[in-house]
């Protein structure tokens, strides 16, 4: 598998999503795409950054953007987590880390001074060519889904 560096296609890839939908990169040809990496349902930042990328939707939307949250929890607890805030974009169950090893987004963190493998909270934007555009990592929730809508606003 190929990491996916700025400014290249990306790799097409296929995961379970919720709604009983098989998500494909290649049927977002001609969209902007949002991918956002998140750790772990319903936990409080992974809440909170579900719930601003859920606020801001509709002007993502407008701007013919697309989102899809991606974790390597199960189909199950996703729908769990989707339908108990209402988010209206579709959730990825990564649970063979397939996504996570194209964007690289696999790291070592520290959980209550243990050493965890996890999945960095990263976001990256795939404009309607399947060309990676931009990235962040290491995000911070609070006010992040503006930042992505300001940058989409641009493209």
């Amino acid at each position: 598998m190929t990491m996916t560096m700025l400014n290249s296609p990306v790799t097409d890839f296929e995961l379970p999503a919720t709604s009983g939908k098989t998500f494909k990169l290649a049927d977002y040809a001609g969209k902007t795409l949002v991918i956002y990496f998140y750790p772990k349902d319903n936990t409080p930042g992974c809440t909170t950054q579900g719930m601003q990328f859920r606020d801001s939707y509709a002007e993502f939307k407008a701007a013919n953007a697309e989102i899809v949250g991606v974790s390597r929890d199960s189909l199950k607890s996703h729908e769990n987590f989707k339908a108990k805030f209402s988010f209206p974009f579709e959730l990825l169950a990564d649970t063979e880390e397939l996504a996570c090893g194209i964007f690289s987004v696999m790291k070592m963190k520290n959980m209550y001074g243990k050493q965890v493998r996890g999945v960095e909270r990263s976001t990256f934007v795939i404009d309607k060519n399947g060309v990676l555009v931009k990235e962040w990592r290491g995000v911070k929730v609070d006010g992040h889904a503006l930042e992505v809508l300001n940058f989409i606003k641009t493209l």
